[in-house]
């Protein structure tokens, strides 16, 4: 029995120092493992779904959030830039939604401070959804299940844009993608990726694309200039960054994009240019570190790239909740 006790104990032992040492590794590498999220009200999360969902927020009843932001297409619309109320051509690429809790700042040019902040800004916008927050919240007030639905999430009376917002940013936190196959190797599955994956990644570093691309989300978390080393040639009428802070400066300086998922989210920068991940990579090669990627070293990294798609968001599809006689029926044609 005494002999049982030590062996289980020393199995305990090497087992707890084998998840430490791992989990060490990990801390090692300029990219984190992504966690699960933390704290989030299960309630306001099936509210903010519906909204997400929700057509009815648009003018033309035909826009939701899911429309430049397909939750089955990487979180993104995969074409240049998005197509808006009346079929206006929208000025910037979408970006994805997936990992988007662990950006510092939302848009391309970091003007919304955090989810809650960006999602009123595309209701009201005329060349996306086209409505006025009032007109959205006269909708929700005439659907009979929605009134229920936030009177028991927040429990007030009234509707109002702040637990719109609220409702729909505590479902988009739920919107992480973890367990790719890159954080299972961060974690100590070394099986996890092939040599040229891991060669990819080893020329990732080297190069200096994790000065940039690094942290959970493998950006998200600095704003860069397009174009360091070489001018970054474009039609694209974005300022990026100079547009919030009124500064030269900050002209064509970006929100570094995340790369989780990355080969579901093409075409590829603010302007949708690229199309392929090869073309993205030698572009950024050039652009950015100076460094002309021969077509096998674009080839590896491409095939690391590949391996940050995570496990994506699953659930139940929301079914809305009927309008009633009395909701303002949408005007698609005006």
């Amino acid at each position: 029995m005494m002999k049982q006790t030590i062996l289980a104990t020393a199995i305990a032992l090497a087992s707890g120092l084998a998840i430490h040492t791992a989990a060490q590794a990990a801390n090692d590498e300029p990219i984190s493992p992504i966690k699960p999220p933390a704290s989030i009200n299960l309630g306001m999360v099936e509210l903010g779904k519906k909204l997400y969902f929700d057509p009815r927020l648009s003018k033309s009843g035909i826009m939701s959030c899911n429309t430049c932001h397909n939750l089955s297409m990487g979180g993104t619309d995969n074409i240049p830039t998005s197509v808006g109320d009346k079929w206006q051509q929208g000025p910037i690429n979408a970006p994805t939604v997936l990992n988007s809790s662990l950006n510092l700042a939302q848009f391309w040019d970091g003007r919304a401070a955090d989810l809650k902040a960006q999602a009123g800004g595309p209701i009201a916008n005329p060349g996306e959804m086209a409505f006025t927050h009032t007109l959205a919240i006269n909708v929700l007030e005439s659907i009979p299940a929605y009134v229920r639905e936030f009177k028991l999430v927040f429990g007030k009376d009234k509707i109002d844009i702040d637990q719109v917002t609220l409702a729909i940013a505590e479902f988009e936190k739920t919107l992480v993608t973890p367990n790719s196959r890159f954080d299972q190797w961060l974690l100590g599955n070394k099986s996890a990726l092939t040599k040229q994956e891991q060669e990819g990644y080893a020329l990732f570093k080297d190069s200096g694309c994790v000065a940039c691309h690094n942290g959970e989300a493998v950006g998200g978390n600095s704003f860069q200039k397009m174009g360091l080393v070489e001018p970054y040639k474009t039609t694209a009428t974005a300022e990026g960054r100079a547009g919030v802070t009124g500064k030269d400066a900050d002209r064509f300086n970006f929100k570094v994009p995340t790369l989780r998922n990355v080969e579901m989210t093409y075409p590829y920068f603010h302007d949708g240019a690229a199309n392929t991940l090869t073309e993205a990579v030698d572009i950024m090669g050039r652009l950015q570190l100076g460094k002309k990627f021969t077509k096998d070293e674009n080839a590896k990294i491409v095939a690391f790239l590949k391996t940050l798609t995570g496990d994506q968001p699953t659930f139940t599809l929301p079914i809305l909740p009927p309008s009633a006689d009395a909701t303002p029926r949408p005007t698609p044609f005006k």
